[in-house]
C-alpha cells in the first residue's frame, strides 16, 4: 500500500518513506510505527495496540514507545509541540490525523510485471533487489534459544536496513513462515523478494553456534553462507556481532549476484538501475578500459533518468579512481565537473550511505579546495551504514593520510572483521601498508603491499608503498621493479605529476615519497 500525505510518501510494500524524492532514513521498528498510525487513521492506537502491531506484544518500556514515536513525529516534521500530523490524546493513545491518499500498490495489481512466473516482482518499481530474513531454526532443543534465534533476525533486518540499494521485507511478513517447513523459491514468489537469508542457533553447553546462508529465491542457488560462534555469557554482544558480519558479507555478494543475473537481460532494454550494474562490473575488473567502459554504462544511465544520484556518485567515484591511478587525462575543467557532480549526488541523496562515501572519495581526491568536508562525508556515512567494509575502508584510508593512523588503522581492521572475504581485500591490505609505511615500519609497509599486490597487481598505491619502502631498506632491485610496474601502468608518470595529483596532508610523506621514487628510477 501506497500512501501520501503532506509532501510525503509511504511505500509499505517497499518500506520507504519519501519527502518528495528524497529518501527518508528510518529505523525498522520507527517505520513501523508510523505506518501502523497510518493505517490505523481512522481511530486512537493504543499503547497495547502499538505493541501488538510493532513489537509482537512483547513487553518494552513506555520510553522505547516513545522514543520510536518522537522518531518517527521527526521523519514526517512533526514535533509533540505541534502535533500536526500525529497527535497524542492524554490517557488515550495517539491518532494520525493528517490528510491521507491511499493507493495499491503497483507491485500488488494484476498485470505487474512478475519474477519466476508467480507472485509480485521484486525487481518492479525501482528495480533494486529485495531480501527476506526468515525465522532462524532453534535447533538447541531448548525453548529458551528461540528468543535468542528472533533477536539475531532482528538485529540482521535493522543492520540489512541500513544498506542502500536494498529493500529488507518487515519483521511481521517474514516471520509468518517461523517453525514452517519452506521452499525458498516459493517464499520468494509470495514476499517478492529475489533473496532470503535464512540461519539456526544450536547451544552446546556455554557455546552458541550460528549459522547463515544466502539463497538466490529465483534459482535456489546457494550464494553466501558462513557461521559464527560465541558465548552464552554475551548473548546481545553476540547478535549484534552477527547481525554486523552478515550485513558487511551480504551487501558485496548481492550486487555480484544480481551483476549475474543481468547478463541474460539484452542491452537495448537495460534501465538506469541495470546500467549502474553494468558499470559495477567494469568497475570492479579495475583497469584502464574496464573504467572506460564503466564511464559510457554511467552516462547511459544519467541519459536515462539524470538526476539518479547513484549513477552520479559512481560517475564521480569512476573519474576519482582513473584521476588516481593515472588512468585518464583529467583537467582542471574535467575534475571540477567531477567535484560539482559528486556535490549534485550528496544534495539529491543525503541519505544513501553509498552515495556519500563514492562522493567523498571523489572530493577527496580532486578538488582543489573544500577537500576537508570529505571526511565529515565519510562520518556522515559511517553513521547512516556502520558495517558499510568500503566506507570504513576509504575513510580510513584518508583519516591515515591526514596522520590519523590509529583510527584509519581501526577502520580497516573493523572492515576485515566484518567481511574477511571481500573481493576487495586488496584495498583493505593497501590502506594498512599506506598506515605502516607512515609510521615508518617499512618491513610492514612491504608485507601489506605485497598482500596487496597479490590479490591485484594493478594497484598503484601498493606499487608505490613497495617502492618506497624497499629503498628506504636499501633493496633497490625491488624498488626498481616496483617503479617498471608503476611505468607500466601510466607510462608518463612523474614524480612532480604525482605530487601534484595525489592530496599529501603531510608534507613529510610528500618529501619521503619523492626521495625514495627518484632514487627508484622514476623521472622527475
Amino acid at each position: 500500500m501506497i500512501y501520501r500525505f503532506s509532501s510525503f510518501t509511504l511505500d509499505t510494500a517497499r518500506r520507504e518513506l519519501r519527502d518528495r524524492d528524497t529518501l527518508v532514513a528510518l529505523e525498522p521498528q520507527v517505520f513501523d510505527v508510523l505506518a501502523h498510525l497510518v493505517a490505523a487513521r481512522d481511530r486512537v492506537v493504543s499503547r497495547d495496540d502499538l505493541l501488538e502491531a510493532v513489537w509482537h506484544g512483547r513487553i518494552v518500556s513506555e520510553a522505547t514507545i516513545s522514543s520510536r514515536l518522537n522518531a518517527a513525529r521527526a521523519a514526517i516534521g512533526d514535533t509533540g509541540l505541534d502535533q500536526r500530523l500525529i497527535r497524542t490524546l492524554p490517557r488515550k493513545g495517539v491518532r494520525f490525523v493528517g490528510a491521507v491518499e491511499a493507493g495499491d500498490d503497483p507491485l500488488t495489481k494484476p498485470g505487474a510485471e512478475t519474477g519466476a512466473g508467480t507472485g509480485p516482482s521484486w525487481r518492479a518499481g525501482p528495480r533494486l533487489p529485495a531480501v527476506a530474513v526468515l525465522p532462524f531454526t532453534n535447533m538447541s532443543g531448548d525453548p529458551e534459544q528461540d528468543y535468542f534465534a528472533d533477536g539475531i533476525c532482528e538485529e540482521i533486518i535493522t543492520a540489512l536496513s541500513r544498506m542502500s540499494g536494498l529493500f529488507v521485507i518487515a519483521r511481521n511478513s517474514s516471520f509468518t513462515y517461523k517453525g514452517r517447513a519452506i521452499d525458498v523459491r516459493r517464499v520468494g514468489a509470495e514476499l517478492g523478494v529475489g533473496y532470503v537469508l535464512e540461519g539456526s542457533v544450536r547451544r552446546s553447553r556455554d557455546r552458541l553456534r550460528i549459522a547463515g546462508q544466502l539463497v538466490d529465491a529465483v534459482s535456489g542457488a546457494h550464494l553466501w553462507s558462513d557461521r559464527f560462534d560465541g558465548d552464552l555469557h554475551d548473548v546481545f554482544a553476540l547478535q549484534e556481532r552477527v547481525a554486523e558480519s552478515v550485513a558487511a558479507a551480504i551487501e558485496p555478494t548481492l550486487q555480484q549476484a544480481e551483476i549475474k543475473r543481468l547478463g541474460r537481460t539484452a542491452p537495448s532494454r537495460l534501465d538506469a538501475y541495470e546500467r549502474l550494474l553494468r558499470a559495477n562490473a567494469h568497475l570492479s575488473e579495475f583497469t584502464g578500459p574496464g573504467m572506460a567502459a564503466a564511464l559510457a554504462c554511467l552516462g547511459e544511465a544519467l541519459e536515462a533518468e539524470p538526476d539518479y544520484a547513484p549513477a552520479m556518485a559512481a560517475t564521480a567515484y569512476c573519474r576519482a579512481q582513473c584521476h588516481f591511478q593515472g588512468w585518464a587525462e583529467q583537467d582542471d575543467r574535467a575534475r571540477s565537473a567531477a567535484v560539482a557532480l559528486a556535490w549534485r549526488a550528496v544534495e539529491r541523496a543525503p541519505g544513501d550511505a553509498q552515495v556519500l562515501w563514492m562522493a567523498a572519495f571523489a572530493i577527496w581526491n580532486m578538488a582543489g579546495t573544500g577537500r576537508e568536508r570529505a571526511r565529515d562525508l565519510f562520518r556522515r556515512s559511517l553513521l547512516l551504514n556502520p558495517n558499510s567494509a568500503m566506507a570504513l575502508t576509504l575513510a580510513g584510508w584518508i583519516e591515515t593520510m591526514c596522520g590519523n593512523g590509529a583510527e584509519g588503522r581501526a577502520m580497516v581492521a573493523r572492515a576485515q572483521r566484518l567481511n574477511p572475504r571481500d573481493p576487495r581485500g586488496w584495498l583493505m591490505s593497501g590502506v594498512m601498508a599506506v598506515a605502516a609505511l607512515i609510521d615508518g615500519d617499512d618491513t610492514t609497509a612491504i608485507d601489506w603491499a605485497e598482500r596487496a599486490l597479490a590479490q591485484n597487481r594493478r594497484f598503484a598505491v601498493a606499487l608505490r608503498v613497495l617502492a618506497v619502502a624497499n629503498v628506504r631498506l636499501g633493496r633497490l632491485d625491488r624498488a626498481r621493479e616496483a617503479v617498471a610496474d608503476m611505468l607500466a601502468i601510466e607510462p608518463h608518470l612523474t614524480i612532480s605529476g604525482f605530487l601534484a595529483r595525489i592530496p599529501f596532508p603531510l608534507e613529510r610523506m610528500a618529501q619521503r615519497y619523492a626521495e625514495a621514487l627518484a632514487i627508484a628510477g622514476l623521472p622527475a
